[in-house]
């Protein structure tokens, strides 16, 4: 009985010692970890690291969790987390942490089923396998990982159901074997923003569980795999920014589930699946800058949870107006820029009541805008440019009553009408909150109007490409927040008016506002920007005056000195006469200078040399004459920014300049070096004259006594003839003063 308690007690102080034991090491790998960090702290100083911020514990004393994203934490993964062998949910996203998943240490985690450190810098390959076969969740997104993912790495990956690696530098296939030899719990796999290429292989059919799949921009080519609409339980498909060819398949219809399909940026052919509108539960559709043809199914106007809807920059056709947009009562955008649509407007757009934006840019659309698309009253974003509408004059009428509207883009539409006019817009008081107006290309006639002044939040202005007249007013320097102007290829007369160098927004950078972080509902680009990145914000916009290939005179004014923030100015093919004024140099954020074309004389100042930021210069076909001022920027421009100019010399054009050429600073310096050579000889002479004259006649009278008395006669002889002299003046004027 007696040996039977001591054995229970030694049996209790074993556990109780080997409980202790793992405690101390969970609380020694923590701190371990803890001391590899920088700032901020992670205050773990209590002894009951269970209780510590991030950490939790199971009944027994494991850490079971660690969780600490969004704590600016910075440093590496230190390799004695590798002791927390009980670790489930590892959490470190959002923070800075650094090196790579060493493999020893990653394959520690045998108990893992969350793991996220995405957003953060590590780095190197992956190891070959995943850490345990109860993990669930995986995400190392938007890190600095590279090369291909190994086919061993899903060989545990029997209960994963979420994989995410966007956002790095991985190569090779997209391993889509994930679906045949792993997990058939998979619902996410997301590899966009990678290096990833070749065709996709087939596999993903085999992902019976899979909702979400993500490859966009990478380098993918080839044809969709068919076994692709195996996955009936996709929600969503997402592969734009690659290079994938061939039509889409009619079987698109057995994803009954799909909500969002995304093949922007394809070479995607052939014709949209007659049977689309089935897929009931679409709500973004961006098919953008493909090569797709034919007409639009009529089934696509039977979704009705249809949402943003991109079809734009493809080889569609087919009359629209023929279209029932009704039943699409939750639309918020329609993009159909950029393709072969001909008819009117179709009238059932206008029960869209929810829609934002328009796109119709670069089709054969006609007719002319009817009051009806008033009712859209959440309409910000309309795109109506190169069709053959007609009356811009009863169009802008109608839209300047939209209170909604900031982006109004109709180049190249309404061609050849005339600009509307004062007396078109009488009671003038609309586009109130507009933004953004384009009439560029449209060959109108007329002058610049008065109720543009009326658009007190007007940011950027572009009637560039017209047959405008008259001259430019003075009033369109007061518009408080116009920063980006093109009025070039006009008729344009008369100065450049001194008021528009006091352009509020060039000249301070105004109060921020919701405008400056608002982003377009659509891209604003046109046909020709097929396959590029254009801005999606006005503040992306460059500060800009643009008044080139215009009939504009004068001098072109020191004012332009107040245009401080101005980047880009272009007054090349004009008349300006006089000198390049050195106020120019003021213009600290000026990139572009472009005069031009133009009668501007006299030497190129060299206060250019200021303008830091200035990378296009183009001074050529003018009558400027002498040096070109030297500098490592100036030098770097081509020749032809400078030819044209018979009297300009020195680099970068090939006639050198003489030995009696030269800049005024050139000048000054050699009249200062000049002068420097000449100043020891003049001291030197004054020296030797002053010594010969003093010591000549002083040396003398010191020297020879007889002539010392007889020039001591000599002044004083003559002293008493001036005193004698002066007294016989000063009585006579005094007797002709008493008579």
């Amino acid at each position: 009985m007696a040996h039977g308690f001591l054995l229970f007690l030694l049996f209790s102080y074993t556990i109780s010692t080997n409980i202790h034991a793992y405690k101390q090491t969970e609380h020694t790998s923590l701190l371990s970890f803890a001391s590899t960090l920088s700032s901020p702290p992670l205050n773990w100083t209590s002894i009951d690291y269970c209780r510590w911020k991030g950490i939790t514990c199971n009944q027994d004393g494991w850490v079971t969790h660690l969780l600490l994203p969004f704590k600016g934490i910075k440093g590496g993964i230190s390799a004695s987390l590798g002791n927390l062998t009980h670790l489930t949910h590892l959490n470190l996203s959002h923070n800075s942490l650094y090196g790579s998943l060493k493999t020893q240490f990653f394959l520690s985690f045998n108990r893992l089923e969350f793991l996220d450190l995405s957003y953060n810098l590590l780095s190197g390959e992956l190891p070959f396998s995943l850490p345990s076969s109860n993990i669930r969740t995986v995400d190392l997104s938007s890190n600095h990982f590279h090369g291909a993912i190994p086919s061993s790495f899903f060989q545990r990956a029997s209960n994963l159901t979420s994989f995410n690696v966007s956002n790095n530098t991985f190569i090779g296939y997209v391993p889509s074997f994930i679906c045949l030899h792993s997990s058939p719990f998979v619902r996410l796999l997301d590899f966009s923003s990678n290096e990833f290429s070749g065709n996709l292989a087939f596999g993903l059919g085999g992902c019976s569980e899979l909702k979400v799949f993500r490859a966009g921009h990478n380098n993918i080519s080839g044809l969709l795999p068919e076994d692709i609409y195996n996955a009936t339980k996709l929600e969503e498909v997402a592969i734009p920014l690659n290079s994938l060819r061939g039509s889409i398949s009619d079987k698109i219809i057995n994803l009954t589930n799909l909500a969002i399909l995304d093949f922007y940026i394809n070479q995607l052919s052939g014709g949209l699946p007659f049977n689309l509108g089935k897929l009931s539960k679409l709500k973004f559709v961006n098919l953008d800058f493909n090569y797709l043809e034919g007409a639009l199914p009529p089934s696509l106007m039977n979704c009705a949870n249809l949402v943003e809807l991109h079809l734009g920059f493809n080889n569609l056709e087919g009359d629209i107006s023929m279209l029932n947009f009704s039943i699409l009562s939750q639309l918020t955008k329609l993009d159909l820029r950029g393709n072969h649509f001909t008819g009117t407007l179709p009238v059932s757009l206008y029960s869209c009541r929810s829609l934002k934006a328009i796109g119709l840019t670069g089709n054969h659309l006609e007719g002319q805008i009817q009051a009806n698309i008033l009712s859209l009253k959440s309409l910000s974003f309309l795109s109506l440019g190169y069709n053959q509408f007609t009356n811009l004059t009863g169009a802008m009428k109608i839209l300047m009553s939209s209170k909604s509207l900031n982006i109004l883009f109709l180049t190249g539409s309404f061609v050849g009408e005339e600009m509307p006019s004062d007396d078109d817009m009488v009671d003038f008081d609309g586009f109130q909150n507009l933004w953004l107006l384009s009439l560029a290309y449209c060959n109108l006639t007329g002058q610049i109007p008065l109720w543009l002044s009326k658009l007190k939040n007007l940011e950027l202005l572009s009637l560039n490409v017209n047959q405008i007249t008259g001259r430019i007013p003075s009033w369109l320097g007061t518009l408080p927040r116009l920063f980006y102007i093109n009025l070039s290829h006009n008729r344009i007369s008369g100065e450049f008016p001194k008021k528009l160098c006091s352009l509020p927004s060039l000249i301070s950078k105004p109060i921020a506002s919701e405008v400056d972080q608002y982003e377009f509902e659509l891209p604003l680009i046109t046909v020709s920007d097929r396959k590029t990145y254009p801005p999606r914000r006005l503040s992306y916009f460059p500060a800009l005056i643009d008044l080139s290939d215009n009939n504009i005179d004068g001098d072109i004014p020191t004012e332009i000195r107040q245009l401080q923030l101005l980047r880009r100015l272009y007054l090349n093919s004009n008349n300006f006469v006089g000198v390049i004024p050195d106020q120019i140099s003021n213009l600290k954020e000026l990139e572009v200078l472009n005069l031009s074309r133009n009668h501007l004389s006299g030497k190129i100042t060299s206060s250019l040399l200021r303008l830091n930021f200035l990378r296009s210069l183009d001074v050529s076909y003018n009558n400027l004459e002498g040096p070109i001022p030297t500098s490592t920027q100036i030098q770097s421009f081509n020749a032809s920014s400078f030819e044209g100019n018979p009297e300009l010399c020195g680099d970068p054009l090939p006639n050198k300049c003489g030995p009696n050429k030269g800049t005024d600073e050139d000048n000054k310096n050699k009249d200062v070096d000049n002068r420097l050579h000449q100043l020891p000889w003049f001291y030197i002479f004054t020296a030797l004259g002053f010594i010969v004259g003093f010591w000549g006649v002083c040396g003398s009278l010191v020297i020879n006594k007889t002539w010392r008395y007889a020039y001591f006669r000599f002044i004083d002889n003559v002293q008493d003839r001036l005193y004698v002299m002066v007294t016989m003046r000063i009585n006579t004027i005094k007797r002709s003063l008493r008579g």
